[in-house]
Formats: C-alpha cells, structure tokens, sequence
C-alpha cells in the first residue's frame, strides 16, 4: 500500500470524455481472457497486454494499472435446457438473428488487482482502505462503457445494419386512391397471371402484382415492378408479412430499398385491412433470400461445407472473428498479409509501433495495421486445442479497433451491413496512399498503369492517355459460354417443369462455363466512343478506343464483374463459372505506345475548348435518385441533354464502369498538368475554400480522400501541420510502376456466396506452401476442393 501512496499523483480519475480500453490491448489482441489477462493504466485507461505494459511503463513512466483476469466455465447440460434449435432470420454472419457459429455455452467471472510496475507488485481489488483516489478511478472504468463500445455505438449511428430500416420519405404524403377497391383478407392472385405467392399490394391504387423473379427461376413475373414504371406509385406491402403488430416488408421502388412506414396502419386501412386480423403467412425477403442461399449450391460449394476440412494452426494460420457481416473486410486482409510487401511494412517492422504518440493508438492507422498484421502472422492466437472438440477447434482474433477505425466517416463500412469486398480493397488502398508518407507504400505491388488509345475516326488521328489502377475489372462475355447447349436444355427443363407447377430440383442447376481469356479478350476490344473532341478539327467526332495494360505488377487483382444490371434495372448477380488457370500469360494485354506511322492529335492550341454544357433540371433529378454527380455529367455529356430518360438509361447502363464516380473529363481533353493526375471537384474545393483555406490547401485535402468532401475536411484538420509547413509529397510518387514479365501464377481468391454484395457471405482461399488454405472468417483449415472458378476477386503473382 505504500508503494501504491507514492504514485497517487499519477493516478486519474475517468471524465465522461475519456476513452477507456478495457476490452482489448491497443497494441495487441490479448484481452481479459488471455492467459495474462489485460492492464489497464490508471493514468491514460489504455488497455494493454503482458508484452507491451512494461514498455509502456518504460517510456511513459505511469506505472499503476487495473489488471483484469476473465475465466470462463462451461454450462453444464442441465443449466442450458432442451429448447429449439436457434431460428436463422437474417442474411448475416456474427450477428443478432443470422447465422452464429456457438451458442453461449459459458458463464464468465472477472477478476481484478491494482498492479504497480516495474516489480508487478499487486494489490486485491476490492479492498479495504485503498486510497479514495484509486477507488473511485477503478469503479469508474469498471462501470463504463469500453471505447471499443463507445467508438461501435457512434460509427452504427443512422445506419442500417439490416435491421433497421430507414423511413420512407412517402410516409407522411403517400396518395391513395379512392376507387372503391377492399381487400380481402385472404384468397390473393396477382392481376396479371395465376401466381398466388409472393404477391405485393401497392399502396396508392390497392393493385395486387407479383414480385421479381428470383435467380433460380422461382419468385414473380416482375408484374409489380412493372407497373411501377407505367404508373410511379412508390410503395408496395408483401401479402402475407402483415403481422396483427402492423409489421410488413414494405418496399419503395423510387428509393430502391425495403422501408419503414410509420403510417402502416392507416395506409391499410385505406384498402380495408384490418391488421388485428391479419397473420404471417407468407415469408419475408429475408426468409426467402436465406432459402435460396442455404440451398444446396454455391455456398456448399465455396465454403467445402461438404468435406471434413483438417484445421490448421500457427503462424500465418490465424482466423478473424466475424463482427456482423464483416468478413468482406476478413477476406480482404488475410489475402493482403499473405503478400510480401504488407508484410515488410506492418510485421517485420512492427517495433516502429512502440515510437507512436501513446495518446491513443487505437486511432493510429500504422499501429492497427501492424497490430493486425502481427495478429494474424505470428501465429500467438493460433494454437492447436489439446482436444479435438469442435468448440475448442475455434480459433481467430476479432479485428474490433481495425474494422472502427477503417470504417469511421464512411456510410457503409461503418456499418454492420454487408459491403463489396472490391469496394473495400479501393477504400482501403486510398487510405493506405494517405499513411505511407515517408515510407515505402505497399500497394505498389498491386500497381500498373492502363494505355487507352484514341483514333479520331475523321482525322486518322491518335491519342494516349494513361491512368493508375490497383485492380483489373473483367466483364463476363455470357455469349462465349463454352456449355451453351446444356445451359439451353437446362432452361428449357425448368420452364417445362414450372409450367406443370413444380419445382426444379436445385441440383441441376448448370451455370454457364467461360473460359478466363474470353473475359480477357472482351476487356481489349475495342469500342467506339461518342461525342470526342478532336483536336485536330476543334469539334466533336467519334474515336475508337483501344485499352491495354502499359506495365504489369508484381501482384495482378482481377476483378470479375459478376454484379449487374437486368434490362428491368433490378441487380442480379452473374452465377457463372470461370476457368481460371493456374498459370497465364496476360502478353496480348501489353500497350506498346505509339507506333511507327502514326501520328498523334495536336495539342490545344489557342482557346481552350467549349466546356460541358449540363441541364441543370436533369442533372438535379438524377442526383436525387442518388447517382454520384460525376457519374451524371457523364450521362448529361454523352446523351447531348436530351432528357431524364436518356440520361438514366446511360447511367444504369454504364453503372458498374470501374470509373463511374471519378471527376469527369470530355474524351479527347487532355486537363493534366504536369504530372498531376488529380482534378478537384469544384464544388468540393470550393466548400473546402469557404473553411477559411487557401486552393492549394483545399487541393491537397481532396486528393488525399478522392474527392471526399466530408473526409476532406475531417483530413484538413488533422494534417495542420503538413499543411502549415508546406510539407510535400515525399515519401512516395504517383508515378512509380513496377513493371516485368507477363507470366502469372494463381496464388489466391476471393469468393462471393448470395445474390448481391450486399447480403451473403466472403471466404478466402490462398496457396500456401504449395497447398491451398481457405480462411472462412475464424476457421482456417486445408482446403481439399478450392472452388476456383466460382470467385469473386482473384489474386496472381508474377513469375520472374
């Protein structure tokens, strides 16, 4: 106790304010739970592990700590009950109602010391005539809510994590119609055809339709949507998911999303329904989406749910907790630490951690990353169970403080919704560019630069531009399917078998097989491109347009685009099998710049050419759809402004361009200057100006976030310094490509199961040590049956 007495100076009390880590080390993944348990410095309320408190204690010289030891004790059977087996109720992985992988199996008891290093000295807690100081210091931090928990509260925030719905903007001014139309409570048929299922009342004319097909051919007749288009009334109920609560699944075509109405009740009584009448008869989206996904297919297929997997264990073996639908980011990550240069940077420099500002590193990107890489690689979280009990076969560490930090400030992947595991990687090589400063930056194993070449049609012509890119997106040419004819007989069963009324057996389902150089081969060919400005008449005309890779890096990313559009706008994911080989050679992909005898356009001289004219009205409409503004002048440009149809009709039809959102720039119009590669929104930098801060300061915020407005100005000011002091770019250039042999090897991909990026599930499968490891969030075991043609995302290294 005297020892204690003499650092009574040192000791804090917590403020409503403070972040307080007692959930998990800020530079590891020990928790309370690990062997050692988990100090938590009375001064700063960093939580730390047995390996980092000493040298914390060392540079910050705060030696007293909160120590918290948890052990868990199993329920015995009698204590657990014989209840039913839990019901899934949401597409998800890791959360509330989805898909969990234990139940709670243990009680848990929490046991606590004041320790005072460097002797480790301890003192029981609680205890009897500790100084008033310490008491209260130590009850406040056991009573408050962790920063972990803080930091998830405020990042979920006004989003949907699947759950909650966001209210319809047409609660308060839906129009109903007064003809005359009552619905029964029972006996539905959609107006169109014979279907009496999945069948959605609209809310403005009380007309009963059907609903959208589904990929496996069962569903509606799209009649519902369909009259949507011809009519604009917004709202539709699913018949059969009205509870007597006024619950429904109650869709807004308009905002394109399931939503909540408020004013339910009173809506459906307009059509005389009364809901304390009314039962669930019919299932939800999500209980459909869930039957589709759990049936036997590719998510058998791409998780091996069909063979006995060996797991393994040790280093570079370690799984990743799912925290509600995160294992877009799981996948992700364990691909990237398989790479050498991540590993350079993150792992075996990870000592550089401890030269942090010890302010708060959970909010330090470098430190999170390395804690993460250093997690997953040093094999401390993965040790082999002494039984071969599936419970104690779980291993894997959860990425709580990454998944808070990475996500912060972004819509979705702050979020517990599910994400685009190739959003996510541009996201994060974004992020990686704005912390590489003065130090070697990592993505540039993922970096080539794209040659697209014009040829005016008029003049003869040429033109090249060239562009920075991370990841290679591949179209999926369905015509050059290799199995055409079993697919065609496979359609023409099913629609004799539906016409009967019965249902087609699942497992004889036959995707189409395309081989991966037809993917490659739609990728180069050329296309034409409307409304280019020749420099050599001063007008418009049209070019052809040619795209080849001018350099090819050490790690090529192919993205194949299986997400699109159907001709009716509703997404529908591509279930198509890829031949994938294991060795390729990408030689017919490589520019070769100009040619001899060709002759490129002029400069501009003189004026500068017309800039884009965009009708304001058309422009505003498409926006409040909720297309990104880039991606609207490029339909307004490209459809002459002939009016809000065209214009959508381009947008849909060019959506899933790779860069739809990126500041657009007229065909033909060279705006670079020097070597910048960068142009400013001008609404963003004007906004960022009106803050009080020079262009050149506005310039350099927005380049660092893409264009982000609200990110800019969130990295404005937190970068005072760099922007003070005019500090440059040093540490690494735009214009560094790696470049070398066109041969690859396949060492990893990325799978996708479900019908949208946005529901389903990720799983990991990389080559290591010459056998094939699937990384299915925290399982990690042999692959015996890699599903290489079924992926989402793939990975090639070069070989020298």
């Amino acid at each position: 106790m005297e020892e204690l007495m003499q650092h009574l100076g040192k000791i804090k009390i917590p403020k409503q304010t403070d972040k307080i880590y007692k959930d998990e080390c800020v530079y590891s993944f020990d928790t309370p739970d690990s062997p050692t348990g988990l100090y938590v410095s009375l001064a700063t309320f960093l939580g730390l592990g047995q390996d980092h408190v000493l040298h914390y204690y060392r540079l910050t010289h705060n030696p007293v700590f909160l120590h918290i030891k948890r052990t868990k004790k199993e329920i015995v059977p009698d204590q657990k009950g014989d209840g039913p087996d839990k019901k899934i109720t949401r597409l998800a992985i890791g959360t509330s109602g989805g898909f969990t992988p234990d139940q709670q199996k243990y009680t848990y008891h929490e046991e606590y010391k004041i320790v005072i290093l460097p002797q480790f000295t301890e003192i029981s807690y609680p205890r009897e005539g500790l100084p008033a100081q310490v008491e209260l210091s130590v009850k406040l931090i056991l009573d408050s809510d962790s920063a972990l928990k803080v930091a998830e509260t405020e990042t979920l925030s006004g989003t949907w994590d699947g759950e909650i719905k966001a209210v319809t903007k047409h609660a308060k001014t839906l129009k109903q119609l007064d003809n005359g139309i009552k619905i029964p409570p029972s006996g539905w048929k959609c107006e169109k055809c014979d279907l009496r299922q999945n069948l959605w009342l609209n809310l403005t004319d009380g007309s009963i339709l059907c609903g959208r097909k589904f990929y496996d051919g069962t569903g509606g007749n799209d009649h519902a949507v369909e009259h949507y288009r011809n009519t604009n009334y917004p709202l539709a109920v699913k018949l059969g998911t009205i509870t007597k609560e006024g619950k429904a699944d109650v869709f807004s075509y308009d905002e394109n999303d399931m939503v909540e109405d408020p004013n339910l009740i009173e809506h459906l009584a307009h059509w005389g329904i009364n809901i304390t009448q009314m039962e669930k008869t019919d299932k939800s989206m999500v209980e459909l989406e869930l039957d589709l996904n759990q049936k036997f297919g590719e998510w058998v297929a791409l998780q091996e749910a069909a063979s006995k997997l060996t797991p393994l264990y040790g280093a570079g073996y370690t799984g990743l907790a799912n925290l509600g639908n995160s294992c877009y980011l799981n996948s992700v990550m364990q691909m990237l630490f398989a790479i050498p240069d991540f590993i350079k940077r993150f792992v075996d420099g990870a000592p550089y951690i401890y030269k942090q500002n010890y302010t708060d590193p959970a909010n330090d990107f470098n430190v999170q990353m390395s804690k993460l890489g250093v997690g997953l690689l040093s094999g401390r979280y993965s040790v082999s169970p002494l039984s071969n009990t599936d419970d104690d076969s779980r291993q894997g560490i959860p990425p709580r403080m990454f998944k808070n930090l990475i996500g912060r400030g972004h819509p979705g992947f702050s979020s517990n919704r599910q994400q685009d595991a190739q959003e996510f990687f541009l996201q994060l090589i974004n992020i990686l560019d704005r912390n590489s400063r003065h130090q070697v930056n990592p993505t540039q194993c993922f970096k080539f630069k794209v040659e697209e070449r014009y040829q005016c049609t008029s003049s003869g012509k040429v033109k090249y531009t060239y562009r920075p890119e991370y990841i290679l997106p591949l179209p999926i040419p369905l015509e050059a399917a290799i199995n055409k004819e079993e697919v065609a007989a496979y359609e023409a069963l099913k629609k004799e078998t539906e016409a009967n009324g019965q249902k087609v057996n699942p497992n004889a389902f036959v995707r189409p097989r395309i081989k991966l150089m037809s993917c490659l081969e739609t990728f180069i060919q050329p296309e034409i491109v409307e409304q280019f400005y020749s420099t050599a008449l001063n007008e418009k005309t049209t070019a052809q347009k040619t795209t080849r890779l001018a350099t090819f890096p050490d790690f090529l990313l192919l993205h194949l685009k299986k997400f699109t559009m159907k001709e009716n706008w509703s997404p529908v994911k591509l279930d198509v099998a890829i031949e994938m080989p294991d060795v390729i050679d990408l030689s017919s992909l490589r520019g070769l710049g100009l040619q001899p005898g060709e002759t490129l356009l002029p400069d501009i001289s003189g004026s500068d050419p017309p800039s884009p004219v965009y009708d304001r009205k058309i422009l505003s409409d498409l926006t409040d759809m909720g297309f990104p503004q880039e991606a609207c002048k490029r339909a307004l440009y490209f459809t002459d402004n002939r009016g809000l149809e065209a214009a959508t009709n381009w947008v849909m039809e060019h959506i899933g361009d790779s860069d739809i959102a990126d500041p657009f720039v007229p065909p033909g119009i060279d705006v670079k200057t020097g070597t910048d590669k960068f142009v400013p929104n001008d609404n963003a930098l004007a906004t960022v100006m009106s803050m009080g801060f020079t262009k050149e300061q506005a310039i350099k915020a927005l380049k660092a976030t893409n264009n982000n407005l609200e990110r800019a100005a969130d990295w404005i000011f937190s970068h005072q310094v760099e922007l003070d002091d005019g500090e440059s770019d040093a540490g690494y250039s735009d214009d560094i490509f790696r470049d070398g042999s066109t041969q690859y090897k396949l060492v990893g991909f990325i799978s996708h199961m479900g019908t949208s990026s946005m529901v389903g599930h990720y799983v990991c499968h990389l080559l290591k040590n010459n056998r094939w490891v699937i990384y299915n969030d925290d399982r990690v075991a042999l692959s015996e049956n890699p599903p290489k043609e079924l992926g989402y995302i793939y990975l090639y290294q070069r070989i020298e």
